[in-house]
């Protein structure tokens, strides 16, 4: 059907083009990821609660319409929606600089830019996992979620630094230009494919929007591994935006770090997930896939606690910081290559947009909430203060995997399950 079989994916012409392309635009992503809020906090001067709900507005289209995008994904062809998507970013990204320019630059304005961007990734974000399945056969599915997670993990590991090194050199609004060209690098890759992407199911179009909704989250809520895999990305990510909300404006202000300093330290955690995208394969192999995705959950959820607990200031704190992220990168990517596979494996192709919409509504849509909650309370308690309730957060996301028939997987199931039953 698709992808080479002798090689692997190195063998896979099509899967190349679309790797290569996804790797210069998340480079560009992890750039514009730091520089938005960056371009808040030192051009605009903003307070915890305004970066708060910047970053809000980012995974807002998350919990509002990502269900929506799932049934519009499973009735249309995948490749185009991710084309548009990423020509919809690249214009939007490269307006912020235009109105630096002219002097027009507001908050209210980065807050609606923030969430059409957002818009568009969910769009893309939703198609990307359920077109990859089309384009490969299944028994590469973890291969491939490999190598696009390890690519992503590169990014991060120069991304972070570079948005630094450029916002102090050229200001975060013209830094955000770096992001838009990668965007349409990545629409070039796209363009490139020459695999043709099957048709979606006629019967998709034929049902109402609100029951092709229910039938996604039946199958992620009636599937016990599934429901429980995203429900813990929702506490984890919750707790992640807050405290990523908050450690931004507490380098920057309290420790006195400069762009570059904390543009190194968030690339402690792409080291980590570099390193865990290149070992998740082995890690399963090792311990099987469920032992596996709870020991990697157990590193990602644990070590925020480094950086609360850390003395304040000097090199001391600094190191417990990039520590802390590395361990969280390291888990966090693992576990996401694996849990993605399995969804990727158990579903049924017709429902992979709506599936993989629900997961993402579940697992992405508290993160509004995390930027609201870490601006907050920041202000109220303090920074170092939510820094530690926030790391307490994480460890009850790790109960919902453990709870659940997760960690007695030993391998991926060979053929999907059967989509569960509504009541009568």
């Amino acid at each position: 059907m698709t992808s080479a079989r002798l090689g692997g994916l190195w063998q896979d012409r099509e899967f190349l083009k679309l790797w290569s392309g996804e790797t210069v635009s998340q480079i560009g992503a992890q750039v514009g990821q730091l520089a938005l809020p960056l371009a808040a906090v030192y051009q605009l001067d903003v307070s915890a609660s305004e970066l708060g709900v910047l970053n809000a507005a980012s995974y807002a289209p998350f919990l509002c319409i990502s269900l929506f995008v799932g049934v519009w994904v499973d009735r249309r062809r995948r490749l185009p929606l991710m084309l548009w998507s990423n020509v919809g970013r690249a214009v939007l990204l490269g307006s912020v600089p235009l109105c630096a320019a002219f002097g027009l630059l507001r908050l209210d304005y980065l807050y609606l830019t923030a969430f059409l961007i957002g818009t568009l990734t969910v769009l893309f974000d939703v198609s990307y996992q359920s077109y990859l399945p089309s384009l490969i056969d299944r028994e590469h599915l973890l291969e491939g979620n490999s190598k696009l997670q390890a690519t992503s993990s590169v990014a991060q590991i120069g991304g972070p630094a570079l948005a630094g090194l450029l916002v102090g050199w050229l200001t975060a609004p013209v830094t955000l230009l770096v992001n838009a060209g990668s965007y349409l690098v990545s629409v070039a890759g796209l363009l490139a494919i020459r695999r043709r992407e099957p048709e979606p199911s006629p019967a998709a179009t034929q049902t109402s929007v609100l029951r092709s909704i229910a039938e996604g989250m039946r199958m992620v809520l009636g599937n016990a591994m599934l429901r429980a895999c995203a429900l813990e990305s929702g506490t984890y990510n919750m707790c992640w935006l807050a405290l990523q909300t908050v450690f931004v404006r507490y380098a920057a202000k309290t420790l006195g770090l400069d762009p570059g300093a904390i543009g190194l330290i968030f690339s402690g955690a792409a080291v980590g997930s570099l390193l865990g995208a290149v070992g998740a394969g082995r890690l399963k192999q090792r311990l099987g896939l469920g032992p596996a995705i709870i020991v990697e959950l157990v590193l990602c959820c644990t070590a925020p606690l480094l950086i609360p607990l850390a003395p304040v200031g000097g090199t001391a704190a600094v190191a417990a910081a990039t520590l802390a992220l590395a361990l969280c990168g390291l888990g966090s990517t693992m576990a996401t290559i694996h849990i993605v596979s399995l969804r990727q494996a158990i579903t049924p192709p017709e429902l992979l947009g709506r599936v993989n919409a629900g997961c993402r509504f579940l697992a992405w849509g508290p993160l509004p909430l995390g930027g609201v909650i870490g601006g907050y309370l920041s202000d109220v308690l303090g920074p170092r203060q939510t820094l530690l309730v926030t790391a307490v957060g994480f460890l009850f996301a790790l109960l919902w995997v453990v709870f659940s028939p997760v960690p007695r997987l030993r391998d991926f199931p060979t053929a999907p399950v059967p989509t569960p039953v509504a009541a009568q």
